[in-house]
C-alpha cells in the first residue's frame, strides 16, 4: 500500500485550494522582537529610578565614610569613624529615644480609634456621607495647613485647649513649651491628622466581609457584641496588621510636623531622629557624619519591618 496522500485527502487538508500550509512561523523570532519592544517601554523607569533612587542611595553610602561637608573644598575617607562616632553620641540616642516615644504613643490609637470610626460608621449611622467625610478630610490637608490649625489650638493664652481647661476649671498648659506635655501635644496632633487613612482602610475591610457569616450568627442567637467578638474581629486580623506595620513605619519617619511646630525644642525633647539628621546635615554642614546616622536608622528600620514580617504571621496563625 502507497504512503502517498491521495488528492482528496491534500485537498481535505488544505482547505480545497491544493496547497499544503508550511510549517508555523518560529516563535522565538517574535518572541525577541516583543522582549526589545518591552525593553524601550521599560527604559524610561529604569534610567529615573537609577538616577534618583539607586545613585543616591549608592552616593550617601560612599560619603558615610568620609569627612564631607559643605564648608570644606574637599574630602578624605575615614572608614567608620562616622558611624563609631554616631554609637557614641548622645544626641543620636535621645533622638532615637524620642522617635521611640512617638511611635509608641502614636501607633496604638491610630490603630483602635480608626477601627473604632470604621465601625461607628459600617453599623449604618444616618449621614454616612458626612460622618466618611469628616473622619477622612484631615488627612488630605497639607502638613503646613494642619501645623498652623493646631499652632493656634495650642496657643498659651487664646487658644482653644487652654480656654476648655480654665472652662473646667484648670489651669493653663504650655502645650509646646512644657518638656513633659510637648510631645504628647504632637502626638495629638498626628493622630488626628492621619487617622483618616486608617479608617478608610478598615472600612474598605469591613464592606468586603460576608454577610452570610453575621446572618448565621444571628440565626443562632449571636447578639451584637458577640458577632462583634467572634466574626468581626477576628476577620479584621490581616488588614490590623497591615494597619500596624505600616503605621509604625511612618511614626518612625516623623519630621514635618515637629520640626514646624517645636524645632525639636523645648531642650530637644521632641527632636526625632530625623531632625537630628537635618540638622547634622545642613545646619552642622557635616554631610559625610549625618549619612552615617541615616544609614544607621534605616538598618533599624530595616529590622523593624522583618521583625514585623515574622512575628503578625505567626501570631495570626
Amino acid at each position: 500500500m502507497s504512503s502517498k496522500p491521495s488528492p482528496q485527502t491534500v485537498a481535505s487538508r488544505d482547505g480545497g485550494d491544493g496547497r499544503v500550509p508550511g510549517p508555523p512561523p518560529a516563535a522565538g523570532r517574535s518572541g525577541s522582537r516583543r522582549g526589545r519592544t518591552g525593553g524601550w517601554f521599560v527604559l524610561p523607569f529604569a534610567v529615573c529610578f537609577g538616577l534618583f533612587m539607586l545613585w543616591p542611595v549608592v552616593h550617601g553610602i560612599a560619603m558615610s565614610f568620609t569627612d564631607e561637608s559643605l564648608t570644606l573644598a574637599g574630602t578624605s575617607f575615614v572608614g567608620f569613624a562616622n558611624y563609631a562616632e554616631a554609637f557614641g553620641d548622645a544626641a543620636v540616642w535621645n533622638a532615637l529615644g524620642n522617635t521611640l516615644f512617638f511611635t509608641l504613643i502614636t501607633t496604638v490609637p491610630l490603630v483602635l480609634i480608626a477601627l473604632a470610626m470604621a465601625l461607628l460608621v459600617h453599623t449604618g449611622l444616618a449621614g454616612q456621607w458626612l460622618w466618611r467625610l469628616s473622619f477622612f478630610a484631615p488627612y488630605l490637608l497639607p502638613v503646613a495647613v494642619v501645623t498652623l490649625i493646631w499652632q493656634w489650638v495650642y496657643q498659651p493664652d487664646l487658644g482653644l485647649a487652654n480656654q476648655l481647661l480654665d472652662a473646667l476649671g484648670f489651669g493653663p498648659v504650655g502645650w509646646l513649651s512644657d518638656e513633659a506635655v510637648a510631645m504628647w501635644a504632637i502626638a495629638l496632633l498626628t493622630v488626628w491628622w492621619t487617622v483618616g487613612f486608617n479608617f478608610l482602610l478598615y472600612l474598605a475591610a469591613l464592606q468586603s466581609l460576608p454577610d452570610t457569616l453575621f446572618e448565621a450568627a444571628a440565626l443562632d442567637g449571636a447578639g451584637a457584641w458577640r458577632r462583634l467578638w467572634s466574626i468581626t474581629l477576628p476577620q479584621l486580623r490581616r488588614t490590623t496588621v497591615l494597619v500596624g506595620m505600616l503605621q509604625v513605619l511612618a511614626s518612625l519617619k516623623v519630621f514635618d510636623q515637629i520640626y514646624i511646630l517645636t524645632k525639636g525644642g523645648p531642650n530637644d525633647s521632641t527632636r526625632p531622629i530625623l531632625e537630628y539628621i537635618y540638622d547634622v546635615g545642613f545646619t552642622g554642614y557635616r554631610l559625610g557624619y549625618a549619612s552615617a546616622i541615616s544609614y544607621l536608622f534605616f538598618a533599624l528600620i530595616i529590622v523593624v519591618s522583618i521583625a514585623q514580617l515574622r512575628f503578625f504571621p505567626r501570631q495570626e496563625g
